[in-house]
């Protein structure tokens, strides 16, 4: 039974897929596709479904011509999710109760496209209690990503990100990483480096809470990113000025960190809505 909060959006692959199984992404493989990519001799690819009347009577040595496509492929499609303590703090939202809804919306998404998918969960190390293999089975994907709302394990840190291309197809995939990526910025551009031969997109969960709705006078409580312990701060102007100035230099940070390696992060704030996912794709992936 799928989920009722989750909601597919729509998804472009622009690159072909090297995959031989049928899907609905531009392929390599000839076969009965949409996309022309030539005419052969009919002995070289006997189909008679695809008789080029006007290319046979063209033909100098009358050879009989079938045109040929490449056929659609389906395309191996990733989840990572950080479940590191960082992702305990809860504002509007707990970040990994976001995560569980944004990671199902990613499944679901590739199940209507009849592409594979798998969910890889982290945080010191790769979970293999938390990860589902390359599949169609989509609501085995949903039992493991409901898991999220239950998990609860403090001070482990973020380092299995290094783990996870050992998970990875060999052919080209999209990777959503779903992360608030408080890790330092040299164990990102490792893991982004580890994964270059996919077409990887960060989804970067920050709340308000973290930086703008922060008190201008009076104590606060705040997670510690590195421990998920709470640390209580008394804020006033200055300290509070401090804090956004450093969430915009980190945001600077790794926007340029991410376009160093043609994934543009998208930002999400506030809910999660799969409209947000669909208008990432027409902007940056546009066919």
């Amino acid at each position: 039974m799928i989920p009722s909060y989750v909601k597919p959006f729509t998804y472009h692959i622009p690159w072909k897929s090297k995959s031989q199984h049928l899907g609905e992404h531009r392929g390599t493989e000839r076969g009965l596709g949409f996309e022309y990519r030539g005419n052969v001799n009919l002995l070289d690819y006997p189909d008679a479904r695809r008789l080029d009347l006007r290319e046979t009577l063209r033909n100098p040595y009358e050879q009989i011509q079938v045109r040929l496509f490449n056929q659609d492929n389906t395309t191996p499609i990733f989840a990572l999710c950080d479940m590191s303590s960082s992702m305990q703090f809860k504002g509007r939202h707990r970040k990994l109760d976001k995560a569980m809804g944004i990671a199902s919306s990613i499944a679901y998404s590739a199940y209507q496209a009849s592409d594979i998918f798998s969910f890889i969960g982290y945080d010191k190390h790769v979970l293999e209690h938390m990860t589902s293999p390359l599949s169609h089975h989509v609501y085995e994907a949903f039992d493991i990503i409901s898991q999220l709302s239950t998990h609860k394990k403090m001070r482990v840190g973020s380092e299995g990100i290094l783990e996870v291309s050992q998970y990875l197809s060999q052919n080209k995939g999209l990777v959503f990483w779903i992360s608030d990526f408080h890790m330092p910025l040299t164990l990102i551009e490792q893991a982004l480096n580890m994964m270059s031969q996919h077409q990887v997109i960060p989804i970067v969960l920050w709340e308000d809470q973290e930086y703008l709705a922060l008190p201008k006078l009076g104590f606060g409580t705040m997670i510690d990113p590195e421990t998920g312990m709470n640390k209580t701060i008394f804020f006033r102007d200055a300290i509070r000025e401090k804090f956004i100035t450093a969430f915009e230099e980190r945001k600077q940070a790794l926007n340029n960190l991410f376009l160093r390696f043609e994934s543009p992060a998208l930002y999400l704030n506030e809910e999660f809505t799969p409209e947000a996912l669909t208008q990432y794709f027409e902007q940056y992936m546009n066919l």
